[in-house]
């Protein structure tokens, strides 16, 4: 296991990361759908209050640090009128899911239930940039979802005791940020367009 602290050094590469995007939002150079930068920034700072009621210690930062950069990424999506992505029916549909899995957490209160219904609405808010980022590349950039993944890959390598509420949203978000940055980087959805294998 991995000193705790490298958690602080895996939140300043995802900083940097989203720092980089938050710079290509403003200059228009990509196109973040607004859906799912404003629920990826309430999902983890509601899943970030449920881990310090929960007792997790520093692993908690990449919570925080997951949530507040994609939100300051959706305050600059409006400062640049030609970074906004068109919303369609389905973002609409996944952010009313979304949505949904918060106010059940605000029913239940309870720390666990409150982690996993932010990673399933986190997730339903991130389906919208999954499906363009497979289906439009050129309107997003790998390296910042590359950054976040290295960050969860740091906290989760400084856990000691494995409980959901430890590693639970750092596991989550390495999957879902590898997934990205892999359709992204690797314009998997085009190279399969190509070969016939999509539409």
């Amino acid at each position: 296991m991995l000193n705790e602290n490298f958690v602080i050094v895996g939140v300043v590469i995802g900083f940097l990361g989203g720092l980089s995007y938050l710079i290509d939002t403003i200059k228009g150079r990509v196109k973040p759908n607004r859906v799912s930068y404003l629920l990826w920034a309430l999902a983890p700072l509601i899943a970030f209050v449920a881990q310090l009621k929960e007792g997790v210690g520093i692993q908690s930062l990449l919570t925080f640090s997951v949530g507040f950069v994609p939100l300051s990424i959706f305050i600059a999506s409006f400062f640049n009128k030609k970074s906004e992505w068109k919303l369609t029916r389905f973002d609409l549909v996944c952010g009313a899911l979304s949505v949904a899995g918060l106010i059940l957490w605000l029913i239940t209160r309870i720390g666990i239930v409150a982690i996993i219904f932010s990673i399933a609405a986190d997730a339903l808010a991130g389906i919208p940039t999954v499906v363009k980022s497979y289906r439009f590349p050129e309107t997003e950039s790998a390296w910042p979802y590359f950054a976040a993944s290295i960050s969860a890959m740091f906290t989760l390598l400084t856990i000691n005791q494995w409980s959901f509420a430890e590693y639970g949203f750092s596991l989550y978000i390495l999957v879902l940020t590898l997934t990205i940055s892999s359709l992204v980087q690797f314009k998997l959805g085009k190279t399969l367009q190509r070969v016939g294998i999509s539409s």
